[in-house]
């Protein structure tokens, strides 16, 4: 009987620990999530680039499709080295705030949703066929990861927006 009871108490002791760690980890925001996370190490160095650290810091809330290294890894040869030259800053803007939609839209309700109007001011589809959520082209691999001011929902492919 004393063994099963400090078997339990550890089980108790263990799962508070871990809800803990997911606590902590919404205490970052969305660029710290990200660099945490180790695999948007382009996406990044992208926000740096076009100035937009302060603004995904900033309050929110945010939702982020956050393209992962592979990502940016499809695009055509140099296109990344080029977007991140000082004179290009305004595409990447562009590109970089067509992949951020304002407040906080969780992937329970993005599957409910046929498009959302990103802060780039430029409308996303989103298709929903079985299991597999689309952002336009893209998969989305990764949802719901908890930011202190917003979500990231991580996806396969760099989204460009349409020319107006």
């Amino acid at each position: 009987m004393k063994i099963r009871t400090l078997m339990v108490a550890a089980v108790a002791l263990m799962a508070l620990g871990i809800g803990g760690m997911q606590a902590r980890a919404a205490e970052k925001d969305i660029v710290d999530t990200a660099v945490a996370a180790g695999q948007f190490k382009t996406l990044a160095s992208a926000i740096q680039a076009a100035g937009l650290v302060d603004t995904l810091k900033g309050d929110g809330p945010f939702t982020v499709f956050a393209p992962t290294d592979e990502a940016f890894a499809k695009l055509p040869a140099g296109t990344v080295e080029n977007l991140l030259k000082p004179e290009n800053k305004e595409q990447l803007v562009a590109i970089l705030t067509y992949h951020v939609v304002p407040g906080k839209v969780e992937a329970a309700e993005v599957v409910t949703m046929d498009e959302a109007k990103t802060v780039n001011g430029k409308m996303v589809d989103i298709k929903v066929k079985g299991d597999t959520a689309m952002v336009n082209d893209a998969k989305v691999t990764k949802t719901d990861i908890a930011a202190s001011n917003g979500v990231i929902h991580v996806i396969d492919t760099v989204i460009m927006p349409p020319k107006s």
